[in-house]
C-alpha cells in the first residue's frame, strides 16, 4: 500500500470515528488528495496568537472590560483542554489574571464549570500548568468567603496539598499561594485547608531553600493561625514556631515580614501560645528588627512584641528586662504613620498591666513620643491609640498622673475630645484618658489650666481634685486665689445637687465666706453701687 493510501485510509477513519464537522465537510475520497500540513500549523498559530494575545492584554487594566464584553473566557475555556501544552498554560495564565482582576470576572469562571478541569489538571500535566491552573484558583479564592468555597467545593484542597509535594518549587509555591487565598476569609475555609492536611507541607516547605517558596509558605500559616486559638495550636504542633524564629535574621525583608506576621498570629490568641513564641528565644533578636530599614518589617516587629506583651504582666516584664521598651519608643519616634501604631499600643498594654511596668515606660521617657504622636499625625486611628495610651500610663497614681500632666498634654486631649473634626473614636479615647489621668493628678497648675476650657462633664474631675488637695494644703489655697483659680470657680454654672456643685461647696468651705463672696461674679458692681450711694457722715 502507497503513503498516499495510507494517510487516506487514516484521515477516512479519524472522520468515521470522531464524527468531526470540520472533517466531514471535506467530503474526503479516495481520490483527494492529503489533507496539506499547512492547515493545521495555521490553525494551530491562529490558536497560540490568540491566547498569547489575550494573556498580554489581561494583564492591563484598561483591557478588562473589552475583554469581558466579548466573552473572552467562554472562548478560552476550550484552550484549556487544548492538545498543545503551551495553549494550555498561557490560556489558564489569561484566565488567572482576569479573574484576579474583580470578582464578577472570577465568578464568571466558576459559573463557566472551569474549576474541575483545572482541579484535574493539578495532578496530571506538567508544572508549567500546574503552576498556571494553581494561580487561577488563587485569583478566583482571593475575593470572597463564597468563591474561596466552591473551590473547596471542587476539590481543589486536594489536588493543591499534593502539589505541595511537588519537585518544583514554583508548583509548591503557587500551591502555597491558593491555599494561604482560600484560608484567609474565615476559620470554617482555614479548617479546611487544615483538614486536607496542608499545614505540615508548609512547614516543610519553610525549611526549603527557595526564598520566594518561604515567604509564601509562612504567609499562608499566617493566614491559618489567625482565626483561632486551636488553629494556631494546629500549626504549631506541627513545629512551625522553631522554624520561623531561626528565620527573623533572614536578610530578606519580605520573608522577615511573613515570619513575623506568623509569629504575631499565633502570639495573640492566649497566654500559652504567647509564651510558645518567647520560649523559641526569639528575645532580645526580634528588636533588631524594629531598627530595621523596611517599614513593614518594622511595624510587624512591633506588632509581635504588642501581642505577646497584652497578655500578662509576666510577659510585659519579661519584654521589659529584655529592653524592648526602650527599642519600641526608640522605634516610634524614628517612623511616621500606621508604622508607629502598634509600638504606640504595645506601650499602652505594658502601661496598663501594673504601677511598676507603667513606671518603666515613664523611665524610658515613653511619654514624650507619644505626645507627639497626638500632635503630628493626620489619621485620627493613631492619635486615638496614643490617647489611649497615654491614659494607661497616668491612671495609677499622682506620681504616674503627673508624669502625664507635666508634658501639658491634657490640654491636647481636651482640644481633640472639644473638636467636632475629631473621629468618635478619637473623641471617646481622648475623653477616657482625661479622666483617667485627672482622677489621679494632683499637680495643681495643669489642673488649674483646664478650669478656663473644659466642659461640664469634664470640670467635674478637675474640680473634684481640687476637692481633695485645697482642704489640706495652705500653701496650695493661697496660689489658688492669687492665680484666679477661685475667681474662675465662682464663675462655673453647676446645677444644684450634682457632684460638681458639691465639689465647688468643698473648696468654698477652705476660705473665709467675705472671701468667697469677693471674687463671686457680681459682687464687685455690688461694692460699686454702694460706694455710688454711699453717704459719709460729715
Amino acid at each position: 500500500m502507497s503513503q498516499r493510501q495510507v494517510l487516506q485510509g487514516n484521515v477516512r477513519d479519524g472522520a468515521a470515528r470522531r464524527g468531526r464537522a470540520g472533517v466531514q465537510s471535506l467530503s474526503l475520497s479516495l481520490s483527494t488528495p492529503a489533507l496539506p500540513p499547512a492547515v493545521f500549523e495555521q490553525y494551530q498559530r491562529a490558536r497560540t496568537q490568540f491566547v498569547q494575545a489575550v494573556a498580554e492584554l489581561s494583564s492591563r487594566p484598561q483591557n478588562i472590560g473589552t475583554l469581558r464584553d466579548a466573552g473572552v473566557i467562554t472562548l478560552l475555556r476550550p484552550l484549556l483542554l487544548d492538545v498543545v501544552p503551551t495553549i494550555q498554560q498561557t490560556a489558564a495564565l489569561a484566565l488567572g489574571r482576569l479573574a484576579y482582576f474583580n470578582d464578577d470576572l472570577a465568578e464568571a469562571v466558576v459559573t463557566g464549570d472551569i474549576l474541575p478541569s483545572l482541579v484535574c489538571s493539578l495532578s496530571e500535566k506538567n508544572r508549567f500548568y500546574k503552576k498556571a491552573a494553581a494561580f487561577v484558583l488563587r485569583a478566583v479564592g482571593k475575593h470572597s468567603p463564597e468563591l474561596a468555597q466552591e473551590i473547596v467545593e471542587c476539590g481543589a484542597l486536594e489536588a493543591l496539598v499534593f502539589c505541595l509535594e511537588d519537585f518544583d518549587p514554583g508548583v509548591k509555591e503557587g500551591a502555597a499561594w491558593a491555599l494561604g487565598y482560600i484560608a484567609r476569609h474565615n476559620s470554617e475555609l482555614s479548617q479546611a485547608v487544615v483538614d486536607a492536611g496542608a499545614v505540615p507541607l508548609l512547614v516543610l516547605c519553610i525549611q526549603e531553600p527557595e526564598i520566594a517558596l518561604k515567604r509564601i509558605a509562612a504567609s499562608t500559616l499566617s493566614d491559618i493561625s489567625k482565626h483561632s486559638p486551636e488553629l494556631a495550636q494546629t500549626v504549631v504542633d506541627a513545629g512551625a514556631i522553631a522554624f520561623l524564629a531561626q528565620m527573623i535574621l533572614n536578610r530578606d525583608a519580605k520573608l522577615k515580614c511573613q515570619v513575623l506576621s506568623a509569629l504575631s498570629q499565633i502570639a495573640k490568641h492566649s497566654v500559652d501560645l504567647a509564651e510558645l513564641v518567647v520560649e523559641a528565644e526569639i528575645f532580645p533578636v526580634v528588636l533588631t528588627c524594629l531598627k530595621d530599614s523596611d517599614e513593614y518589617v518594622k511595624k510587624n516587629g512591633a506588632t509581635l512584641i504588642r501581642e505577646i506583651a497584652k497578655h500578662s504582666p509576666e510577659l510585659s516584664q519579661f519584654i521589659v528586662n529584655a529592653g524592648g521598651v526602650a527599642a519600641v519608643i526608640d522605634c516610634i519616634g524614628s517612623c511616621k504613620g500606621t508604622v508607629r501604631l502598634p509600638g504606640i499600643m504595645m506601650l499602652g498594654y505594658v502601661a496598663a498591666h501594673s504601677e511598676n511596668l507603667s513606671m518603666a515606660v515613664i523611665v524610658s521617657k515613653g511619654i514624650p513620643p507619644l505626645c507627639t504622636c497626638l500632635l503630628e499625625e493626620d489619621e485620627d486611628h493613631i492619635k486615638a491609640a496614643a490617647a489611649w495610651a497615654l491614659g494607661q500610663i497616668g491612671r495609677h497614681t499622682p506620681e504616674h498622673a503627673r508624669a502625664v500632666a507635666e508634658t501639658d498634654v491634657l490640654a491636647t486631649l481636651l482640644t481633640l475630645y472639644m473638636d467636632i473634626r475629631s473621629s468618635e473614636d478619637l473623641r471617646l479615647k481622648s475623653k477616657t484618658a482625661l479622666k483617667n489621668i485627672l482622677q489621679k493628678c494632683t499637680y495643681l497648675p495643669v489642673l488649674e489650666s483646664l478650669l478656663y476650657e473644659a466642659p461640664p462633664n469634664i470640670m467635674k474631675y478637675i474640680v473634684g481634685q481640687f476637692s481633695k488637695v485645697l482642704p489640706h494644703d495652705t500653701k496650695a489655697r493661697c496660689l489658688f486665689v492669687k492665680t484666679g483659680g477661685l475667681k474662675k470657680l465662682q464663675e462655673i454654672e453647676a446645677e444644684p445637687g450634682s457632684v460638681l456643685q458639691e465639689y465647688i461647696n468643698t473648696i468654698n468651705s477652705c476660705y473665709p465666706e467675705e472671701v468667697v463672696r469677693y471674687y463671686s461674679p457680681g459682687y464687685s458692681d455690688m461694692l460699686l453701687e454702694r460706694v455710688e450711694n454711699y453717704q459719709p457722715v460729715l
